[in-house]
């Protein structure tokens, strides 16, 4: 009995397997793009396996993330646009281990869908290899579910799983931070992957199309809404060589106000300065949507992607660092003690 006959009920019940070995088949050269020096095991068995690499380490830390990219996906379905929401589902875990010093050793996706169509999948996944190039972490695994029902046709969910390697005696978690210290923010590419369910409900009102010129831009609507997440691992990796990194912020959902304190010792404050260029997609959001600058702050990044807590004496050396990554980073405030009457640990200063 030969595996069509076999799986026939199966089919008939809306599970392709031949379309799910299709994209195995497909994939298999761009997982291997992404190998490092680690990496055991091709796809296609039970678990993936690494060898991780722990010579000079005293103490070594694993540290994990897990994450999604939300209902951007909305937009990629809208749009039928599915080549950078891979990127993103990366960079969201990536981002935010490397806040903790850590470097990502090995990423695993999940790809979840009703009816599978493998040129979708294929471009997804493409886009998850590329993050994972750009995070010089290996795409060791992952999974494809086909189930109907479950999702409404064309779309799909995806999540990612990244495991990175720090010594505990490099592994950063904002305990040395100290009064005087400087904050050094690192662009945006826009609006990253949070604040979706809101920009998709401004977007509907605002009546623009995927393929309409954005305001204030020489691109497309779809372009700037599915803009992939930037990557930050080989910057901050960089500045780790040589600088004394005291404390990481990868802005996401909760923006400035939830995410800072969160490396901030007690007894101080982040006092930010709100001058820097603010991309076009947050002047047309905050306006469109009638919202004011604090409200943006609390749910975007509005332009700054991720923060560097460093010594006054370390500041301008990481910045012309970064500069010269093509980075254009800039001082975006400090820390100050903590006064009586400061309701919150992030102080925001509007000019």
């Amino acid at each position: 009995m030969k595996i069509k006959e076999r799986s026939k009920a199966y089919t008939n019940a809306g599970v392709d397997i031949d379309a799910g070995e299709e994209l195995v088949s497909r994939i298999k050269k761009l997982v291997r793009t992404t190998h490092v020096p680690g990496v055991v095991s091709e796809i296609g068995g039970f678990g993936g396996l690494f060898k991780p690499d722990l010579s000079g380490m005293e103490e070594p830390l694993l540290v994990a993330s897990t994450d999604g990219v939300g209902t951007k996906l909305k937009l990629a379905f809208q749009f039928n646009k599915h080549d950078t929401v891979g990127i993103d589902l990366v960079a969201m875990s990536v981002n935010d281990i490397i806040v903790q010093g850590a470097r990502p050793l090995f990423f695993l996706d999940y790809f979840a869908t009703g009816k599978l169509d493998v040129d979708v999948a294929e471009q997804v996944i493409a886009g998850i290899a590329e993050g994972c190039r750009q995070s010089a972490c290996a795409l060791l695994g992952g999974e494809t579910a086909e189930m109907p029902d479950m999702y409404a046709p064309g779309e799909y969910d995806l999540a990612g799983f990244c495991v990175g390697l720090v010594d505990n005696a490099a592994a950063v978690d904002g305990s040395s931070v100290r009064m005087g210290d400087v904050l050094i923010g690192l662009p945006s590419s826009g609006l990253h992957s949070n604040g979706y369910s809101l920009v998709r409900k401004i977007l509907q009102k605002s009546g623009l199309c995927g393929d309409d010129i954005f305001p204030g831009t020489d691109k497309t609507v779809k372009e700037v809404l599915l803009a992939p997440t930037i990557i930050y691992v080989e910057a901050v990796r960089n500045l780790m060589r040589d600088f004394t990194i005291k404390g990481m912020v990868h802005i996401t959902g909760g923006g400035f106000y939830l995410n800072i304190p969160r490396v901030l010792p007690q007894g101080v404050v982040a006092q930010i300065d709100f001058d820097w260029p603010i991309p076009p997609v947050f002047h047309w959001l905050r306006e469109a949507g009638e919202l004011s600058w604090p409200e943006m702050l609390q749910i975007f990044n509005c332009g700054i992607g991720y923060i560097l807590v460093v010594s006054e004496d370390d500041h301008q050396d990481i910045i012309n660092r970064l500069s010269g990554l093509n980075i254009n980073a800039q001082v975006i405030g400090h820390v100050r003690p903590r006064r009586a009457d400061d309701a919150e640990e992030v102080e925001i200063v509007f000019k």
